[in-house]
């Protein structure tokens, strides 16, 4: 028998391998001879280059990057085993998480150290790099990273910006023609998993703003610049990214991206599970196994089980979801493929002690279900 254990990372509990490793100790407890296939997958968002790096048997590098307030600090990325792909996050140079609360300004923030991260993954040769650019601190539609791979955006008086996201509304002229040559030679896959447009009441600054420190006038004022930008963008390089689906993301990196060569927005998931062959392992398996931290009805929209279903659904395999916790409009997932839900948690316990029993309770609910399994086979 083939089992092919496919989970996202349990957040704040257990990451992805770690969750494949308790659901394989607890099947192996009543199926020791069945062949198992470990999976950690990821939806593009955090946790993305772990699990991938633990998919391709790859290593984490680590360089100096700017941070998003300018200052300098260490980030790590990802190499696959073969060295041919790079996996980036962007909230690892650029992310929210990087800023003070007291600090929060995307006015004032930078993408530059993500620039940095992808020029750095040039440098090892690679042919692939993935991006996932969910958790960002910055609204300055990527003009810090375009800047740090050789772009020239420029100020009336031809001096360059300074690449934060109030300083969009000084440009007056895009050059790309410096871009890094490499660039050329890569394909880059970006994890985008909304699909706002870059301005107006459903763009960047508005809808992902606020989470990021800006004000009711921030918005506005951050909105205008980014609508300049594509202005001087679409009279520069007659290319329009306002409209195009996703454009809006990470305060607009989606559309900064759309100036490289070779991009590609994708949603999280599908990169992820292409990356890692998940199609052909599932085409083999009897039985797979998915799971992640709590399950609801927003599972649908994009999220790792859901995309594991979906792809062993085309082989009628069935599909059983173990997770954290469920809340009670869950069920929805069953007309998604995912045939079974088993939430682990075994007694009432603080949240913290609930999180550090993560692994322990996931071997328990994973041998239960490889019991009752077995009534049936």
């Amino acid at each position: 028998m083939k089992i092919l254990i496919a989970p996202d990372s349990f957040k704040e509990s257990l990451i992805a391998l770690e969750a494949a490793k308790a659901i394989e100790e607890g099947f192996k407890k009543v199926y020791p001879t069945a062949t198992y296939i470990k999976i950690p997958m990821a939806d593009g968002g955090e946790g993305t280059v772990q699990s991938l790096v633990d998919a391709l048997e790859g290593e984490l590098i680590e360089v100096d990057v700017k941070a998003p307030l300018g200052n300098k600090i260490k980030a790590s990325f990802g190499i696959s085993g073969d060295k041919q792909t790079a996996i980036i996050e962007m909230a690892a140079a650029s992310g929210l998480h990087l800023v003070p609360p007291s600090k929060r300004d995307p006015r004032k923030t930078t993408s530059y150290g993500t620039g940095e991260l992808i020029k750095a993954a040039l440098d090892l040769g690679v042919k692939r790099i993935i991006l996932g650019i969910g958790g960002s601190a910055t609204n300055d539609a990527g003009a810090g990273m375009l800047q740090a791979l050789g772009a020239k955006l420029l100020d009336h008086n031809l001096h360059p910006i300074e690449p934060i996201g109030e300083a969009l509304i000084n440009v007056r002229q895009i050059d790309i023609s410096q871009l890094d040559p490499r660039l050329q030679g890569v394909q880059l896959d970006v994890a985008c998993d909304v699909d706002n447009p870059l301005c107006g009441e459903n763009g960047a600054s508005a809808i992902f703003g606020p989470q990021k420190g800006a004000t009711a006038e921030i918005v506005q004022q951050l909105d205008k610049a980014l609508y300049h930008f594509s202005q001087i963008l679409e009279k520069s390089l007659k290319l329009n990214i306002r409209e195009h689906a996703g454009a809006g993301a990470a305060g607009g990196m989606g559309g900064g991206l759309l100036l490289l060569p070779n991009v590609n927005l994708k949603a999280g998931v599908q990169i992820v599970m292409e990356a890692t062959r998940l199609a052909q392992y599932a085409e083999q398996a009897d039985l797979i196994i998915t799971g992640e931290g709590r399950m609801d009805s927003q599972s649908i929209h994009g999220k790792t089980p859901i995309g594991v279903a979906k792809t062993a659904k085309q082989f009628g395999k069935p599909v059983i979801a173990i997770v954290g916790c469920l809340r009670e409009d869950y069920e929805v997932v069953y007309d998604h493929g995912i045939d079974a839900v088993f939430p682990i948690i075994r007694q009432l316990a603080s949240l913290e002690d609930t999180l550090r029993l993560g692994y322990a309770n996931l071997v328990s609910t994973a041998q239960n279900i490889a019991r009752l399994y077995q009534l049936h086979h």
